[in-house]
């Protein structure tokens, strides 16, 4: 995979958008994505579009942002969807590699219950989303077959870092951030998975986005998230060139 699109789970439109935007995965997001009211609503969505995206062939990987372990939401979200046969599930708050191995139990039962093979559901974790997950970015080596990927992300930290801003005044991420995306380049290829870039947030800056794409692939990163089919096309062209070699 090169790059994965966010799209939000309630949202038809922008669903079928995200289909035709070329990415290798979609990011199908029930966490952030969608309102506390309209979860119900986005999990029913969710569910009716994966059985019909599985008619699009050759199509995009289909992942599912869940929400986070610590919720009641969680098991209600696993429940809605796994029956459907995502590709995968992308973990949020992920703090270390137990957490990984809890959410392979909890889809090892579904996958029983709904007839699927055991470990047809990937795990993707998002693995900077708070302070203390920093701490844990050793721990995922050897914690899952189902294991295919580690993603970071910025905001979530920043809330809770208490970080004024992420960049400094020359677009430069700030040195705890910095931290964090190269302890997730480094415990990925520990881990011997895919170390995915976070999301560029300016969407129309196309040459800011090459550049961080190109810094990526040149650091070791294999992937990037995206947040607007528009970012598609520049991410899939720069990292080609790591998919191919």
């Amino acid at each position: 995979m090169r790059s994965l699109l966010f799209v939000p789970a309630d949202d038809a439109r922008k669903l079928a958008r995200a289909l035709a935007s070329g990415a290798d995965a979609l990011i199908l997001d029930l966490e952030d994505g969608v309102a506390p009211a309209r979860k119900e609503h986005g999990r029913a969505s969710l569910r009716d579009f994966i059985f019909s995206a599985r008619q699009q062939k050759p199509g995009p990987r289909l992942f599912v942002r869940v929400n986070g372990l610590e919720t009641d939401l969680c098991d209600a979200d696993l429940n809605a969807i796994i029956f459907a046969g995502p590709d995968g599930i992308v973990l949020p708050k992920c703090r270390s590699g137990k957490d990984v191995q809890h959410l392979g139990a909890k889809l090892a039962v579904r996958e029983a219950e709904c007839g699927l093979p055991d470990g047809a559901c990937a795990i993707l974790p998002l693995v900077t989303e708070t302070a203390a997950s920093l701490f844990g970015l050793a721990s995922y080596a050897g914690s899952s077959q189902r294991l295919v990927g580690m993603a970071w992300g910025v905001q979530d930290l920043a809330a809770d870092l208490g970080a004024q801003s992420t960049r400094s005044a020359d677009g430069a991420l700030t040195a705890p951030f910095q931290l964090a995306r190269t302890l997730t380049l480094v415990g990925a290829r520990a881990a011997g998975v895919a170390p995915v870039d976070t999301v560029f947030a300016s969407i129309g800056d196309e040459a800011g986005l090459r550049a961080e794409c190109e810094a990526a692939r040149r650091d070791g990163f294999s992937a990037k998230m995206a947040i607007h089919p528009g970012q598609i096309a520049v991410i899939n062209e720069v990292f080609q060139a790591s998919a191919d070699r």
